[in-house]
């Protein structure tokens, strides 16, 4: 089991535990696209805004896992804040190209 992170997922991480949205949004290409609690977010600013209210809602991710494949990363995490059910175990799976981050999908 590792928990070691790989650029640029290290530094979109640091940013969550930062409350840094400038941070968090920097590893992701221009027409990314976010997925979480069933609703799709494409472009940086559509994503900036879910970061934003992400933020307000969870204060703090352990890093539990990180598994590695040829098509993504899956980091499991354990979520904790201001939300119901806190804490919680999510796997944040991210798709990568050329060092951005391209989707991310979160999943219970």
């Amino acid at each position: 089991m590792s928990t070691k992170l790989q650029e640029p997922l290290a530094t979109y991480f640091a940013g969550h535990k930062n409350h840094d949205v400038d941070a968090m949004i920097g590893p992701f290409a221009e027409g990314a696209i976010v997925k979480d609690e069933g609703h799709e977010r494409r472009g940086l600013p559509a994503i900036r805004k879910w970061m934003e209210e992400a933020n307000a809602k969870s204060s703090v991710i352990t890093i539990i896992n990180v598994a590695e494949t040829a098509a993504n990363t899956t980091v499991t995490g354990r979520v904790s804040g201001n939300f119901p059910g806190s804490p919680i175990d999510l796997r944040f799976i991210f798709t990568l190209d050329q060092g951005k981050i391209t989707r991310l999908e979160i999943v219970q």
